[in-house]
């Protein structure tokens, strides 16, 4: 067999082995970063200070790898942060980008971990931390994670993939047979992420029923710890998820059994989010972390009944699902850089500053070395008596204050003139980036330095009580403006109420109207007048049926008289509406009746009489 492929399979089955000979391959020297924790089996780097030259043989270690169990490459770097002004400025141009950030180094990154998911049987820990990850870096990722047959958890935080990109991920993470944890802590989501991840876990729900019901086959009890699927996710420090994705994870969580914590720190929710969430938990046995801490909106009472109510949840005190601690206040301070003043001297000119700085260690390249103090200031030492002397011991001094490492960009004095006061000003590094801070702490010894520190101490104790009353008014505002915004919202709820009524009220008047409306138009229907005076007809030819039959008799018990039987055509039934009309044509009636009966008399009497003279003769 060929050496060169002997020696690459010897190296696949030892990461750093193979590291060390791509490294001596390339001529470069191998990391001590790399080697750190690697006796755990671990690589935890931060690549910050990483030059691209040293990336290469470390990306093909990663692809080739097969016996790490958990991989970890973070990034801290943040361009100005906790600075501002001129100091900000400098400090952008002054602070190298580090190669991780240029997009072809993270695709050739995600192209490594995608190769080492693909062909890694032990690999369960997977964390990308602050990597500025494109589109095509996470479709690189998602096509390794579909491929992992043993990876548990996996964590992009503070890496800014948006929604699209946590759509991306959720892909592959939800046929997932693996992955019981992932973390998108600090990533840029909103309340749309919140949905996708919800909706990944109602798809992991359904196929995990599926999975309960054929194991409770012939009277079994499946085993829901057993199952694959999603045990706990993080979303902490992305304050758009609102109420809006506070309310979608509720949704899921009523009828999910198999989560088991949901981390929500700071991410906006306020009350109505937390209700959700609360009404959720009646019905959820199993959830045992439900984290909503610095969430301010959401009331104590309300924090401390869900707290309660998911500690319930969790009879067992050594559950594998721990609350996530948040770093503290000390810590943050810890890491902030300390400014120490010091006057040395009185006199009545004016004073003198001199400001000195620890500058944090960087990556120097070759050939070049970081100036020290001697190198960059070394003035030439006055004789006695000249104008501008200064002790031995004075200076002994001043240097013990400047500590060893000086940044080459600030200014330094030319000369220190005896009589003026100097004000030091000395910074220390942030503890992470250099050990040396230390030293730079030891007081300087002189007559007016203890009335110096008690002034400063005084001045920042009044500092300190003019910030406390404009956080107190500050609070006062708050607390008026949630209480105005109570109201509203109260008015608000009032009023819509009173909408709800008054719609349900025109409702019932626009039923009302249409009712009516749809009479007027029957009643308006040419068809159906017609129907109905063909009614009439038909009725009156009955009634003249009647008088030609003698029966008219029935029509008087009936109701009806005798002017009632006109002529078809004509309008008829007027007797039971007009009835002094008709008692006055009763009356001429029955007036022309007796002088027509009374005329025909009279006609024969005399047809009688002149027919008597011509019997007679």
């Amino acid at each position: 067999m060929i050496d060169s492929v002997k020696v690459r399979r010897q190296c696949m089955l030892d990461f750093y082995s193979h590291y060390e000979h791509l490294c001596a391959v390339q001529g470069s020297v191998p990391l001590k970063a790399v080697k750190a924790n690697l006796n755990e089996g671990a690589l935890d780097i931060t690549v910050d200070r990483i030059k691209a030259a040293d990336w290469a043989p470390l990306l093909s270690a990663i692809r080739h790898n097969k016996t790490l169990t958990s991989i970890a490459i973070r990034s801290f770097h943040q361009q100005g942060l906790g600075e501002s002004g001129v100091e900000k400025y400098k400090t952008y141009f002054r602070r190298r980008i580090p190669a991780i950030r240029s997009k072809d180094l993270t695709g050739q990154l995600c192209k490594a971990v995608k190769g080492c998911l693909s062909i890694s049987d032990v690999l369960k820990n997977l964390e990308l931390q602050g990597l500025l990850l494109r589109e095509r870096d996470l479709i690189l990722l998602t096509k390794g994670l579909a491929k992992t047959s043993s990876l548990e958890s996996v964590s992009l935080a503070h890496c800014p993939i948006g929604d699209g990109g946590l759509e991306t991920i959720c892909q592959s993470v939800k046929n997932s047979a693996t992955i019981r944890y992932i973390n998108f802590t600090g990533c840029s989501l909103t309340w749309r992420g919140a949905e996708h991840m919800a909706n990944v876990l109602k798809h992991q729900a359904m196929k995990r029923h599926n999975e309960a019901w054929a194991e409770s086959l012939r009277y079994r009890r499946p085993d829901l710890d057993c199952m694959t699927g999603l045990r706990r996710i993080t979303f902490n420090c992305n304050m758009l998820v609102g109420d809006r994705g506070a309310s979608a994870f509720a949704e899921c969580l009523g009828e999910d059994l198999w989560l088991k914590a949901l981390d929500l720190q700071q991410c906006g929710i306020s009350n109505e989010g937390a209700k959700s969430l609360f009404d959720a938990l009646q019905a959820n046995r199993t959830l045992v972390v439900l984290d909503i801490r610095k969430n301010p909106l959401i009331d104590h009472v309300l924090m401390k009944s869900i707290i309660e109510r998911v500690l319930m949840n969790g009879n067992s005190a050594n559950s594998e699902y721990k609350w996530l601690t948040s770093p503290s206040s000390k810590d943050a301070l810890k890491t902030r850089p300390k400014k120490r003043t010091i006057v040395l001297g009185s006199g009545r000119k004016g004073k003198a500053t001199i400001r000195i700085g620890l500058m944090s260690k960087r990556s120097v390249s070759p050939g070049k070395k970081n100036p020290s103090v001697k190198d960059s200031y070394s003035p030439k030492p006055l004789p006695p008596g000249t104008k501008g002397f200064l002790p031995w011991r004075t200076a002994e001094r001043a240097k013990r204050c400047r500590g060893t490492l000086v940044d080459s960009t600030q200014e330094l004095p030319v000369k220190i003139q005896t009589g003026i006061p100097v004000k030091v000003t000395v910074e220390s590094a942030a503890t992470s980036e250099t050990e040396e801070t230390e030293e730079s702490d030891d007081i300087i010894h002189h007559p007016d330095l203890t009335k110096s520190l008690d002034k400063i101490n005084v001045t920042k104790y009044q500092q300190f009580q003019l910030e406390l009353e404009e956080c107190l008014l500050k609070l006062k505002e708050e607390r008026r403006a949630r209480v105005k915004a109570e109201e509203r919202i109260m008015e608000v709820i009032i009023l819509e109420i009173e909408n709800a009524r008054l719609r349900n009220l025109n409702i019932s008047l626009s039923e009302v109207l249409h009712a009516q409306s749809v009479t007027n138009m029957i009643l308006e229907d040419e068809g159906v007048l017609g129907s109905i005076e063909n009614s009439f007809q038909k009725f009156h030819a009955f009634l003249d049926l009647l008088k030609d039959a003698g029966l008219g008799q029935l029509a008087a018990l009936a109701g009806i008289d005798q002017s009632d039987f006109g002529l078809l055509g004509h309008p008829q039934m007027h007797s039971t509406l007009t009835k002094p009309a008709k008692m006055l044509k009763e009356k001429s009636f029955e007036e022309e009746r007796q002088e027509h009966t009374q005329n025909s008399k009279h006609k024969e009497q005399d047809t009688c009489e002149t027919n008597m003279p011509t019997v007679c003769h």
